[in-house]
């Protein structure tokens, strides 16, 4: 049995509005994204945009991109207890094929969730800054939303700043790193 911390626990996800047609600037963005996916060349782009901008949309168009083109994507936000709509964006539109990973989760359910992950059963993952380390092979997309956030600097034993390493790791792999930002 495949535990899995939004099923079965009472937890609910917001329901997630329609969403109609791409904005000319959304579009542009994620045509953006499409090309740098395709040339693989561990670029970083920053979107920049205010809350409740359609930033949201853009990721989620993104991470089809990477899919389509037989990648994986990672999805990092900021603190995982204001994640809820992201989350339900994203399992809205992908279903079981996201896995989410953070420190509140029970051992059992980081274990499924890292297995499923490692035997490539789930090619997209949401989470904290930990969840840059899913055992994933080539991120082709990692998305860092809202990263000015100070959430994303590790202060402890091993230090590191997740948007710094998400660059790294995309360009070390020829994947893209998607920045969110005001």
């Amino acid at each position: 049995i495949v535990r899995d911390p939004l099923k079965g626990s009472g937890a609910t996800l917001p329901a997630v509005p329609a969403e109609g047609p791409l904005t000319l600037d959304q579009a542009e963005a994620v045509e953006g994204v499409r090309g740098m996916l395709a040339a693989g060349s561990g670029e970083a782009a920053l979107l920049q945009g205010v809350t409740g901008s359609g930033k949201t949309r853009v990721y989620v168009e993104a991470v089809e991109a990477a899919l389509e083109a037989g990648g994986r994507a990672i999805v990092l936000v900021p603190e995982i207890g204001l994640a809820a709509p992201v989350v339900s964006r994203f399992r809205g539109r992908f279903g079981d094929r996201v896995a989410i990973l953070h420190s509140a989760l029970s051992d059992g359910e980081r274990f499924d969730a890292w297995t499923r992950i490692r035997e490539g059963e789930i090619p997209i993952v949401i989470g904290a800054r930990s969840a840059l380390f899913a055992p994933f092979g080539r991120a082709a997309l990692i998305v860092v939303d809202e990263e000015h956030e100070g959430a994303y600097k590790q202060d402890e034993t091993p230090r590191y700043h997740a948007r710094d390493v998400a660059v790294m790791r995309a360009s070390l792999e020829g994947g893209v790193a998607l920045l969110g930002s005001v």
